[in-house]
């Protein structure tokens, strides 16, 4: 029998993911999980605990797989600083494979079009996307960690994207299995890791 603190964990997935974040109450949540809103109070506290448990629930035991395969690159590797591509593949592979149902795919696509998904990182991840940026300060020691921040935040946007949406392509014979998308991914993201930037002269943009 599936606990109270599941119920409205799979009731607030569902909910925000078909009626967004902000548009969605806690009585809304607990009339649908069928309990009442102590319960959630008990359980969670605020609308901002639930929403992180629900991407916890699935995230935390991918960002444990991240580390894991991080690590193991590290080890294949050492004492020489693991390469920018490998880096990449153990960012973004658990993410593409993990198990996600239609009613998880939908609330990150809610959660990413209400732009919310750079706090709960902040929140929820600091520690691991840390642990990225200094293995790829090893592996671009040419690189600022200003600017290495700034490339995994562009990374982050790219991975949810793809997650949450596909191309529109004339034929539509594109593969965009998990593995496909990972492929992609790794070739465009190592490749912008690597690019140099040059602050010199910003981009002019006339009217």
């Amino acid at each position: 029998m599936t606990g109270t603190r599941e119920k409205i964990l799979d009731a607030a997935e569902r909910l925000f993911g078909k009626h967004g974040v902000a548009a969605t109450s806690l009585r809304r949540v607990t009339s649908e999980a069928g309990v009442n809103l102590a319960a959630i109070h008990y359980h969670f506290g605020s609308k901002q605990d639930l929403l992180d448990q629900v991407i916890l629930r699935k995230a935390g035991p991918m960002n444990e797989r991240r580390l894991k395969l991080l690590e193991e690159f590290e080890a294949e590797t050492a004492p020489v600083p693991v390469s920018v591509e490998k880096i990449v593949v153990a960012f973004v592979l658990p993410m593409l494979l993990m198990d996600k149902t239609p009613d998880f795919s939908r609330f990150l696509g809610r959660v990413h079009a209400e732009g919310l998904i750079p706090e709960i990182a902040q929140r929820n991840f600091q520690p691991m996307f840390d642990r990225f940026l200094e293995a790829l300060h090893r592996a671009l020691p040419e690189m600022s960690t200003g600017e290495l921040a700034w490339k995994i935040h562009f990374a982050i946007g790219a991975l949810a994207h793809s997650l949450t949406s596909r191309p529109h392509l004339a034929g539509g014979n594109e593969p965009d299995s998990p593995l496909a998308i990972a492929t992609r991914l790794v070739a465009f993201l190592s490749n912008g890791f690597r690019a140099p930037v040059t602050l010199e002269r910003e981009i002019e943009v006339n009217p």
